[in-house]
């Protein structure tokens, strides 16, 4: 397989992934770019590689520098502004996950607490059923903020190794 075909292959197949990662395709799809170009690229440069508006890759670029994926780059010399993205893919995967749990997982989390505040009788069947399951799907939040937050801060090497032993 040749060089541009495999980029053209991974830039599809990251596309396809980020989808299932809470981003749109095309984000997706300018983040595989710029996470396999040796050189930081122009908004141009996306457009032209990529065969997508201006206006998309203005706006994909602001969430992707908002998700904390991608960055400006500035070239003495050059007037256009140029982007990069961290390469380190246990950097990326981090991110990712610390952007997904402040925008899904803690909305979710404070949603709970204001509906385990009902008022009322707590011996009566359905307020005790809503009670029991709220506190239930607030306690597994509970454990996954806590699970995600030790992910976020772990060492890759000691996550890595940690959880090969479990596959052990």
């Amino acid at each position: 397989m040749k060089l541009e075909e495999a980029q053209q292959q991974f830039i599809a197949s990251w596309g396809a992934f980020g989808t299932y990662w809470g981003i749109n395709r095309t984000m997706a799809q300018i983040h595989a770019l710029l996470m396999i170009s040796a050189d930081p690229l122009s908004q141009d440069d996306m457009m032209e590689r990529l065969s997508i508006s201006r206006g998309n890759v203005n706006m994909n670029i602001r969430d992707l520098i908002d998700w904390g994926l991608v960055n400006r780059v500035l070239i003495p010399g050059e007037r256009k502004e140029y982007f990069s993205a961290e390469k380190d893919i246990w950097k990326v995967a981090t991110q990712i996950v610390k952007e997904r749990k402040k925008r899904e997982l803690d909305p979710m989390l404070r949603l709970l607490d204001q509906l385990g505040e009902i008022e009322g009788d707590k011996k009566d069947k359905h307020i005790k059923q809503f009670t029991e399951t709220v506190s239930s799907i607030k306690r597994f939040g509970s454990q996954t903020d806590k699970m995600l937050d030790g992910l976020v801060k772990a060492d890759e090497n000691w996550f890595l190794g940690n959880l090969m032993k479990m596959f052990r």
